[in-house]
């Protein structure tokens, strides 16, 4: 007979056997998750996760892991909405979504761009993104999200580099209330500050900021 030591060991190898693929972020990336529904993120967002700007997919590489795994976790409560990643993310485990999280984290991603805030803006757009529109209680982009646009933090995601598309969609997103996941509402108010020419020009100007990646 098969000691109960012996049971116990193999059941526990079974068991990380079978939780090998849920806890392999790259495995996530390029394959999917364990369960029906969990699509594989490369075929939106690339082989090197830097998005598809074509097609309004944003650059998950380099993304701080803790903002990466709040987006999923509120994609999968629906206080973010998307057609296409809600039911991603609530097919994914807890574990899964850590660890593709993690994984994206560690890709390379692009270096931040040297900027100065000092600089004088050359158009609305840049001003906007540099000095803001306080006489509407519109703060300066790179406030909160960094020199241009680099991110800070895991609550403010970089912008620079990000697809036109994207950017915009998430501004309309903040408009009309299909998106409500950010600290106090902050983005909620800029974004209803906003004309439509602006949530236009100011989502290409910080698209139109795009670093090299960095290894």
């Amino acid at each position: 007979m098969m000691s109960l030591e012996r049971m116990l060991m193999g059941s526990a190898l079974l068991l990380m056997l079978g939780n090998a693929h849920a806890l392999d972020g790259n495995k996530i990336f390029t394959e999917g998750g364990s369960q029906a529904g969990a699509m594989p993120c490369v075929a939106c967002h690339g082989a090197d996760g830097l998005g598809m700007a074509a097609a309004g997919f944003p650059r998950l590489a380099g993304l701080p892991a803790a903002y990466t795994r709040k987006q999923l976790e509120d994609f999968k409560r629906a206080s973010r909405s998307h057609p296409v990643m809600e039911p991603v993310a609530k097919a994914l485990t807890d574990a899964e979504i850590d660890a593709v999280s993690q994984a994206l984290a560690a890709m390379p991603a692009p270096a931040p761009t040297v900027a100065h805030r000092s600089e004088m803006p050359s158009n609305p757009a840049q001003k906007l993104a540099l000095q803001g529109a306080w006489e509407r209680q519109i703060p300066a982009c790179v406030s909160c999200h960094g020199p241009a646009g680099s991110g800070v933090g895991d609550a403010f995601p970089p912008l620079a580099g990000q697809p036109a598309a994207y950017l915009k969609a998430q501004l309309l997103a903040w408009q009309g209330g299909t998106r409500h996941n950010d600290p106090n509402d902050l983005m909620g108010h800029i974004a209803k500050s906003l004309t439509a020419d602006e949530v236009q020009s100011v989502a290409e100007y910080f698209a139109g900021l795009s670093p090299e990646v960095k290894p």
